[in-house]
């Protein structure tokens, strides 16, 4: 598999060059547990970055890992496909029974010292199943107890502890082949609304945010963390007017220039009503490419994604910042390959799956940490 690619640049840039890195600029999802002809085709024409599987997408462990084998044979093998799902554990757990149930991070936080052996296991069962990529850990912090979104998602209510768990939580998760996200960057925790429908308003002040929400993604940068996920909420403090998937005066300043990341920064998914219907494709695409988002999440309708990848198409096209952004972004995410692809460890076994060992640690650490 070579993963190494030359980039036309200047001048000699083409429409072929332009349409690649915009559909490398794409996850998509699909609607149901197989590939169809209509799923090929638009593959075909948008040859994404990779694929992100969801509970409508699960039947059972073979076909899991079966779809994705196929998923990754539809794109090209000089650009080997991400495969994402949501195991977070909990409540989001996109692939559930006979693979292992684990409990909510809460309890795993509270258990205090099992978080790398559930990273560590969990992984190897993610892995298995055929995906590369998880997005997980959520490194919000479980700030306010009316939030309806976070709450037993989060490690725990204090951001050094949080901070800790994530860490441990990253470096197992990628010891083992799989390419952790923490989530949801800067902070999701204190929102009283669920940004999946409307968005939701952070009024903390820049010293509360780097007191709470910015500490454990901080740490997850600081530990190798391979990629970063965006939260739909606005920050005042930060930026009154656009959230933080969206605004030029939050990821890339934290991210990139006061933290160094050089990884991969996802949107979270612009299905979501925070976004979907509030902003136009073209508004998306501009902000998200200004702001330092790398890779947009377009989770089942396809639709959405042909109008996505034809509008970071013309962004290229009509602004060379743009161009040199997507240019980045896309260097970001062959770099993230070769870093986690070219030397991977062997994958495991789909026996690994569900194995009494898991699910023993499973119900220890339930029983330790609570729900």
């Amino acid at each position: 598999m070579r993963l190494e690619r030359v980039t036309a640049t200047g001048d000699h840039t083409t429409l072929a060059d332009r349409k690649r890195r915009a559909g490398q600029r794409l996850l998509i999802g699909l609607a149901g547990p197989s590939v169809d002809d209509d799923l090929r085709a638009l593959v075909r024409e948008i040859r994404p970055a990779g694929f992100v599987l969801f509970a409508r997408n699960v039947v059972e462990p073979v076909q899991v890992r079966e779809l994705n084998r196929e998923l990754a044979s539809l794109v090209d093998a000089h650009d080997p496909a991400l495969l994402a799902v949501d195991q977070e554990g909990g409540r989001v757990q996109r692939v559930r029974e006979p693979a292992t149930v684990w409990p909510p991070m809460r309890a795993v936080g509270r258990a205090d010292t099992h978080t790398a052996d559930v990273s560590r296991a969990l992984a190897r069962e993610v892995r298995a199943l055929g995906f590369n990529l998880n997005f997980a850990p959520v490194a919000d912090v479980d700030s306010n107890p009316k939030n309806p979104v976070i709450g037993d998602r989060s490690f725990g209510e204090r951001a050094a502890r949080v901070a800790r768990h994530v860490v441990a939580f990253v470096k197992a998760h990628q010891a083992e082949g799989v390419i952790a996200c923490a989530k949801h960057f800067p902070g999701h925790g204190d929102t009283r609304t669920d940004s999946h429908l409307e968005l939701p308003v952070v009024e903390r002040e820049l010293p509360q945010l780097r007191e709470v929400e910015l500490v454990p993604f901080e740490a997850a940068v600081r530990a190798g963390v391979g990629t970063v996920m965006t939260a739909h909420v606005i920050y005042p403090a930060l930026d009154e007017q656009w959230p933080a998937t969206l605004s030029e005066h939050i990821v890339k300043p934290f991210l990139r220039q006061v933290w160094g990341f050089e990884g991969v920064v996802f949107s979270d998914d612009l299905e979501m009503k925070a976004i979907r219907g509030r902003y136009t494709v073209s508004e998306q695409v501009e902000r998200m490419t200004r702001a330092g988002v790398d890779v947009l999440l377009a989770c089942k309708d396809p639709g959405l994604q042909e109008a996505l990848f034809r509008e970071l198409i013309y962004a290229q096209e009509r602004d060379a910042a743009l161009e040199k952004a997507t240019r980045d972004s896309v260097a970001r995410v062959d770099a993230l390959r070769v870093r986690f692809f070219a030397d991977a460890p062997p994958v495991p076994d789909l026996a690994v799956v569900g194995t009494p060992a898991h699910r023993d640690l499973a119900l220890r650490v339930l029983a330790e940490g609570g729900a």
